[in-house]
C-alpha cells in the first residue's frame, strides 16, 4: 500500500493578499504545491488529498488537480468552520478554518493509509518527501501512533518580509520530546525572535523546527479528534484560536501516546509567507531547473 500526501491548502492567504496556492512560481506556470506533487510520485506516493474549502473548489481543480491525471489518484477532503464533533455548535463569532490539526481531521473519511501532511505553500526538497515515504512505507499496523517530522533549521526558514510562525522542537536520541508553536519569528541580529504578545524570546536560529512535513498513520485520527474535542471546549468562543498539528503532537508525546521520530533533511526549504517572497521562491526554482534537478516542465 503506498502512502497517501495530505496538502493543506483551505489557508485564507491573508497575509499573502490572495490564493498563493495557485500563484504560478515555475517556468511553465508551475506552482509551489506541482513540484511537491512531484517530488511525492517519485518518493513513491500514491494518492494526494487535498485539504481546500468549498468556495475555491471549482477552481482549484481546473487549476491544480487536473494537472495531476493519470498520474497518481486525486481525491479531495473540506475544511469547513462547521466540520466539528458532534454535540458542539458552531460559534457565532467563528469566521476562519480552525487550524492545521482541523485540517487533519477533515481528511479523516478520505485517508485509509499511513500519510504524509504538508503546507501547500512550502518546498521542502526531493530528499524530504523520499525519507517520509522509507518511514510510512514501514508502518505495517495502521492504526499505530508512531509518527515523524521532518525537522529544519529556523534560521533558514525566517522571511526578510515579516514575522513567521514555526514549531519549535527538543529532541532525544532522534526523537522528539517537545513541540512549541510560535507564531511571530523574525530576523534579529545573528539569529531570530518571535515578538508574539506573552511569548516574546530570544532565539538562536540553530533551532530544529516543525514547518509542518509530519508522517502520520491513521490512528492519529483518534486521537485528535478527543484532543480537537478538549480544545473547543476551552477556546470554542475565542475568534482566532486554533488547533495546530505542534500543539496536538505535543501532548500527544507527553502523555506518552505517540512517538515521533524526527527525520534531517539536508534540502533546503523555501515558501511564500507575502508577497514580496514571491521573487526568491522563484528564482529558487529557476536555479534547480537549470541545475537539472527538475525538468522544465513538470507535467
Amino acid at each position: 500500500m503506498k502512502p497517501t500526501l495530505v496538502v493543506m491548502a483551505a489557508g485564507m492567504g491573508s497575509r499573502y493578499g490572495g490564493l498563493k496556492q495557485l500563484d504560478a512560481v515555475g517556468p511553465n506556470d508551475e506552482t509551489v504545491m506541482d513540484y511537491s506533487i512531484y517530488d511525492a510520485i517519485r518518493a513513491g506516493f500514491g494518492k494526494v488529498v487535498f485539504v481546500i474549502r468549498k468556495d475555491i473548489e471549482k477552481q482549484f481543480k481546473a487549476v491544480v488537480g487536473s494537472r495531476y491525471a493519470g498520474k497518481l489518484i486525486v481525491d479531495y477532503a473540506f475544511q469547513e468552520l462547521d466540520r466539528l464533533p458532534e454535540g458542539v455548535a458552531l460559534p457565532k463569532v467563528r469566521k476562519k478554518p480552525w487550524g492545521t490539526g482541523h485540517a487533519v481531521l477533515c481528511c479523516s473519511d478520505v485517508v485509509r493509509e499511513p500519510f504524509a501532511v504538508i503546507n501547500a505553500d512550502d518546498f521542502y526538497g526531493a530528499q524530504s518527501y523520499q525519507l517520509l515515504a522509507d518511514f510510512l512505507n514501514q508502518q505495517h499496523t495502521a492504526d499505530s501512533c508512531n509518527f515523524c517530522m521532518c525537522g529544519f533549521l529556523l534560521k533558514n526558514t525566517l522571511s526578510a518580509n515579516g514575522p513567521v510562525a514555526r514549531g519549535i522542537c527538543k529532541t532525544t536520541a532522534g526523537k522528539l520530546t517537545a513541540v512549541t508553536e510560535l507564531t511571530k519569528i523574525e530576523p534579529h541580529d545573528n539569529g531570530a525572535r518571535n515578538i508574539e504578545p506573552g511569548a516574546e524570546c530570544a532565539l538562536s536560529g540553530e533551532e530544529i523546527i516543525s514547518m509542518n512535513m509530519w508522517g502520520f498513520t491513521t490512528g492519529v485520527f483518534a486521537q485528535f479528534e478527543k484532543l480537537f474535542f478538549e480544545f473547543l471546549k476551552n477556546h470554542s468562543g475565542q475568534e482566532k484560536a486554533e488547533f495546530y498539528i505542534p500543539l496536538a503532537v505535543d501532548i500527544l508525546i507527553k502523555s506518552g501516546k505517540a512517538t515521533v521520530e524526527v527525520l534531517s533533511s539536508r534540502d533546503s526549504w523555501f515558501g511564500v509567507t507575502y508577497r514580496a517572497d514571491r521573487a526568491r521562491v522563484v528564482a529558487s526554482i529557476k536555479t534547480l531547473v537549470e541545475s537539472g534537478c527538475y525538468p522544465q516542465q513538470l507535467f
